[in-house]
């Protein structure tokens, strides 16, 4: 799929990278995932991380106490999640996950997930090696390939949907694949990584309502809705700052903007001010 055009970013101001820097090196340390779905993805080898990330990431709607309690209910149903699939029918992951609910989201839709997941994993090995064969060198971003990825792992329903994870196709900003894409492709205190197939330099900002507000004030994006071409123009503003790690203050912006802090921080970064959260 190509992507629609790009508006291209007004130079971002005078200060505002200084401060961005300034609040990742403050919130963007280990104690913060506390409160982040990012947490279950910690501490499990690369082929559970990718399976435990693709589930996190896929139910981080909605508050974020839900989140954690749904993100949580549903690991303990698939235990060691790559030997779980890999060793279960599909028959055996519907009955695993029966009666669970997130929201909108239910065992079926999960199930259905999951499938495609344990298929996609047959076929090429590991999740990391089927989205790499999706993505062209000569691609800017990681929104082609998300397109075949959602495809290949989360199939239309019959009535023409898809069950939990939308396409870029329909002009989402595919807020939860992008997290889970930042989850395994970038390592520091917050980001596990892992992949190292995928360029973190053609990631995409994981473009929730929380970030879609300070990238209006800042002037990254000028769209009302925090649909994709607003996530390609907030990127493309971020690759300006950090051309190899565009979503690199995704995490700590989010969370400031959760806080209620977003209008603070941001009018202390148009103003120049490099510590940004003073």
């Amino acid at each position: 799929m190509a992507a629609a055009p790009v508006k291209s970013p007004a130079p971002p101001g005078a200060g505002i990278g200084e401060a961005l820097e300034a609040l990742y090196r403050r919130h963007n340390v280990r104690p913060a995932i506390a409160s982040d779905p990012v947490r279950f993805v910690h501490g499990l080898d690369l082929p559970d991380r990718e399976i435990a990330a693709l589930v996190a990431s896929s139910l981080a709607y909605g508050r974020v106490e839900g989140i954690l309690r749904s993100v949580a209910r549903a690991l303990e149903l698939i235990p060691s999640p790559a030997a779980f699939l890999r060793q279960s029918s599909r028959a055996s992951i519907r009955r695993a996950l029966r009666g669970f609910r997130h929201r909108f989201t239910g065992a079926h839709d999960l199930a259905a997930m999951l499938c495609g997941a344990k298929a996609a994993v047959l076929r090429h090995g590991s999740l990391e090696r089927c989205f790499a064969a999706r993505l062209k060198p000569g691609d800017e971003t990681v929104v082609s390939a998300l397109g075949a990825f959602v495809e290949e792992i989360a199939p239309r329903k019959r009535s023409g949907g898809f069950s939990l994870l939308p396409p870029p196709a329909r002009g989402s900003a595919c807020k939860r694949l992008n997290l889970f894409l930042r989850w395994m492709v970038r390592r520091d205190e917050v980001d596990p990584g892992g992949w190292i197939l995928v360029p973190a330099s053609k990631l995409v900002v994981p473009l929730d309502t929380h970030l879609h507000r300070i990238c209006r004030a800042l002037g990254f994006t000028g769209r009302r809705g925090a649909d994709l071409r607003a996530a390609l123009e907030a990127t493309a503003a971020f690759r300006r700052l950090v051309p190899d790690d565009p979503v690199r203050y995704d995490f700590t912006l989010a969370h400031l903007g959760m806080r209620g802090d977003a209008a603070r921080v941001v009018a202390a970064m148009v103003r120049g001010r490099g510590e940004g959260d003073g």
